[in-house]
């Protein structure tokens, strides 16, 4: 069954948005999708310096973006610029440094584009099986901090004071993230991982009545825009991981217009 491409493309592709609509989640509640953009970012330095050692490319990726989030917290708590600075400051500089990295490591071919943007067509049995283990252990973890990380989301005052450890569950969380975008970089492309994270979310939050359905429905808001972005890339022969980006997008946009219906509806029966 997975010895055709395409099929196991979409085994992939679906099999991200699965385990990146629970999390996109928590970065809308949060909003922390400069977070997100900056963890992605991170993941182009995780890659030269993956080349450079000779280690494992997803290893080396979540190792990267697991310690350029433990910097922002640092950073955070020392106080001394505010958060948005601190990401902008991380954001840009690793993503230059990877640049600046893989530009001297001219003994090494690198598909560059293919990093930034993904190869989704190009997964093998090995990245899907990479997918399911590091999806499952992702996914298992976040239940177990769900309602510590969902009560530090509403308040962490009073989290922190029905000894829920909200901080604790934030940490767990970045770590996760970090895991999500060195499991997805092949597949949607480092450029495009946290709009994978953020458009289905965003698409989910106006329907859904209970955060646990917005998980749901961002999961599956993400499935259906991996399967209709590769059958449009299949048919008008435009590149996968933004082809994804554009389905999700397209949701999001669908969504918009039948809350406005619902509105008007809802004017015109009060009327």
């Amino acid at each position: 069954m997975l010895d055709d491409f395409f099929v196991r493309a979409l085994v992939a592709g679906i099999g991200i948005a699965l385990i990146a609509g629970p999390l996109g989640c928590f970065v809308v509640w949060r909003r922390m999708a400069y977070f997100g953009d900056t963890m992605a970012h991170s993941a182009l330095l995780g890659v030269a310096l993956s080349f450079l050692f000779d280690i494992n490319l997803t290893l080396g990726v979540f190792a990267v973006a697991t310690l350029a989030s433990l910097a922002l917290l640092f950073l955070q708590r020392r106080g001394a610029l505010s958060a948005d600075a601190l990401l902008g400051i991380l954001s840009h500089s690793t993503l230059a440094l990877g640049l600046v990295m893989v530009a001297f490591m001219s003994w090494i071919r690198i598909d560059l584009m293919g990093f930034l943007f993904g190869d989704i067509l190009a997964v093998s049995k090995a990245d899907i099986a990479v997918i399911v283990a590091g999806g499952i252990a992702v996914l298992g973890i976040l239940a177990l901090i769900w309602r510590s990380l969902l009560a530090g989301t509403v308040n962490p005052e009073i989290a922190e004071a029905e000894g829920l450890h909200p901080e604790k569950a934030k940490l767990v969380f970045m770590i996760l993230m970090a895991a999500v975008i060195a499991i997805a970089m092949k597949i949607v492309g480092i450029l495009l991982i946290t709009s994978l994270l953020i458009i289905p979310a965003a698409t989910a939050r106006r329907f859904a009545p209970t955060p646990e359905a917005m998980a749901l429905m961002a999961s599956a808001a993400g499935a259906l825009s991996v399967s209709g972005g590769l059958m449009a890339s299949l048919q008008f022969d435009t590149p996968s991981g933004p082809s994804i980006v554009v389905a999700a997008l397209m949701l999001f946009l669908l969504s918009l217009l039948r809350l406005k219906m619902q509105r008007a509806g809802g004017l015109n029966h009060d009327g």
